[in-house]
Formats: structure tokens, sequence, C-alpha cells
């Protein structure tokens, strides 16, 4: 079995006196967690996150001097602005949050000042991403002081977030879906994979989690973890022949090689090992296939709301570019056929004859 690369953050392993090496979730200011299993592995995994997303320990919140950021940010993980986020989302926050922290836990919230923000965050310049990530938690810490009478303005306000390099995560392309179909034939659990992020459209949260139970004359219809926003996905041909010949024992339509349900982390980087094998680029992700889906649905001519029936987004900011940029695919053609036409056409006048 090939050997995994290091263990996820804030995990230690110990060996005890009979030799066994033991695995703990040791995170400052967090309840040690001892997880079942080897790094990586879906007992592991499932214990990891639900450690990640635990409450902070009462006695380091107690130690937190009153008005300092330390302070502000025990208090807002109590809100339920935060307690009423998905287990995923938390996770994210408080991995934004803790740096910030970690930094700057000791000062002051009502010394904090516009300066101080755009210093922290110039300072991330070279990963634009996250620093607009950091902006937008510290804009929620400030919101929180003010709220609780520690401040009366926002600092963050104004703060101009680092552009950003990239688009995101990398798109599927067409030829980076055959690729892999071409690797991974139907049959595999790769192939299903790739299928069920293509064809329902959904984040890898959500798509580890489907089953039987989530269609209903051929409809399937799962409410999204991160947003709780209800799909209704009408199950495409393809798809449906590959779920109808799965066992019908399966609690989920993905299951490990252990036979048990993926959790959302292991199934990216067993998916990332796919897409190795395949000989695809390593930024090509699941969350990628999500975007691959609605670039597809805007080249096939579905408009900004019919895309965001299938996707779940709940902004039109998003889907819309993609329904710019396949109407302007579709534009670029016609100019060119126009083009093309116009040009044979001159070249069969007849130029005029000498007089």
């Amino acid at each position: 079995m090939k050997q995994m690369h290091k263990p996820p953050k804030y995990c230690q392993g110990f060996e005890d006196r009979h030799g066994k090496v033991r695995w703990y979730y040791r995170r400052p200011g967090f309840p040690r967690v001892a997880l079942p299993g080897l790094p990586w592995s879906p007992d592991f995994m499932a214990a990891y996150e639900k450690a990640a997303v635990g409450e902070r320990l009462e006695t380091a919140v107690s130690r937190s001097k009153p008005g300092t950021v330390a302070a502000l940010v025990a208090s807002y993980y109590k809100t339920g602005d935060f307690t009423g986020l998905a287990a995923s989302t938390k996770t994210t926050y408080r991995g934004i949050i803790e740096r910030f922290r970690a930094g700057h836990g000791d000062k002051r919230v009502v010394h904090m000042e516009k300066r101080h923000v755009q210093n922290i965050i110039g300072g991330m310049a070279d990963t634009p991403a996250a620093a607009a990530n950091m902006l937008r938690m510290i804009h929620l810490l400030m919101r929180h002081a003010i709220d609780l009478g520690w401040r009366g303005d926002d600092p963050t306000q104004g703060v101009r977030k680092p552009k950003r390099k990239t688009g995101g995560f990398l798109t599927w392309e067409e030829h980076h879906i055959a690729t892999f179909i071409a690797k991974h034939k139907a049959g595999s659990r790769a192939h299903l994979a790739l299928m069920l992020l293509l064809y329902t459209g959904q984040r890898r949260s959500d798509v580890v989690r489907m089953g039987r139970q989530h269609v209903r004359k051929d409809i399937l219809a799962v409410t999204q973890q991160k947003t709780g926003q209800d799909v209704h996905i009408p199950l495409h041909p393809d798809l449906k022949a590959l779920l109808d010949n799965l066992p019908l024992t399966n609690l989920t339509f993905l299951m490990t090689a252990h036979g048990k349900p993926f959790v959302p982390a292991g199934f990216t980087n067993w998916f990332r090992d796919m897409v190795k094998e395949a000989g695809l680029p390593a930024g090509l992700s699941p969350h990628g296939l999500r975007k691959a889906t609605c670039r597809r649905l805007a080249e096939a001519g579905c408009s900004a709301h019919e895309i965001m029936a299938i996707s779940g987004h709940r902004s039109l900011a998003e889907v819309t570019r993609y329904t710019v940029a396949a109407s302007r695919k579709d534009l670029a053609a016609r100019a060119m056929l126009a083009l093309g036409k116009a040009t044979d056409e001159t070249a069969t006048v007849k130029p005029a004859e000498a007089v």
C-alpha cells in the first residue's frame, strides 16, 4: 500500500510502552482527542474532522484578557453567526481566525486601526486568496466587536483586497474528462466519482453523502451541507445506468476500499491520486468538476438561473461568468464564420473588365 505523506495538521503520533503508535489531535487551546487507525484512513479522518470543529477549552478562554483579540475570538465562537455554520465552514473559519489570533491575540481590539489591517493584508500579497479570506475574517471579528460595544467603527472598511492572480480552482476541460475516463473505466470507483461530480455539479461534501435515499423517481434531491440549499437534479441517463448497477446494500454510492463512506478530506486526497494516475495536472480537483458542470450547462445554452437550479449557487455573480464566457465563445464562432463567408464571396467576384 502506498504510504501517505505527513499526517494532517495538528496530528501527533506517540509510541506507547507496548510499542503501539497512537495518534492524537493536539491543537493549542483545544481538547486533546484520540484518533483511531492510521492518518488519512476513513475512520481517522472522520474523527479528525469532528475534533477540528470542537469547542475550545474553557481554561484557554479564561486566560484571555478582556478587550484583547484573543477574548474577541473566544466570544465570536459562541455567537449564533458562528455556531450556525456548517461543520466544514467552521473548520475553514477557525483555521484563518486562529492564524490571526496567534499573531495578534494579546493586542487590544480598540487600538486596531485601518493601517494595521492594511499591513496584515499587504503582507499576504503573494497569496491573494488567503489575504482576501483573512480580511473577511477580521471584518467579521470587528463587526462582533462593534456589537459588543468594544469599538464604534470597523477598521477593515476601505482596505482593498489584493488582486487575485488566478481564477481559483482549475476548471476541467473536455480533454481532461476524456483522459480521466480513458484511464478509469466504467465500473471503477474513480469513474463513478467523476460521473457523480460531473452530472450533479455538487460539492465534495455533498457527493460523498449521496445514496439511494436521495433518489425518488429519477430525481436526486440533496440539501447542501455548506449552505442548506435544497437542489433537485434529474438523473442524467449515463449516471442513472451506473447507479442502477450498484449494490443495494451500500450506505452511499461512493465507498472506500474498506467498504465505508468517504469523509470529504479523505475523498479529495484519494481523488487526487486518481487524477495523478490518469496523468493529468495536479491542480485538477473535485471542485473543478463542479465548475465544469456549470461550464457545460452554459455552453448548452442554459441561463444563469437554470444553472443555479442545478449548482445551488445563491448568487448570480458566480454563475454569470459561465454564461458570459459561453456567449462570447458562441459569438466568436459566429463572427469567424461570417468573416469566412464574406471572404469567400469577395474571392468569387470577377474583376471589372478594362474599358
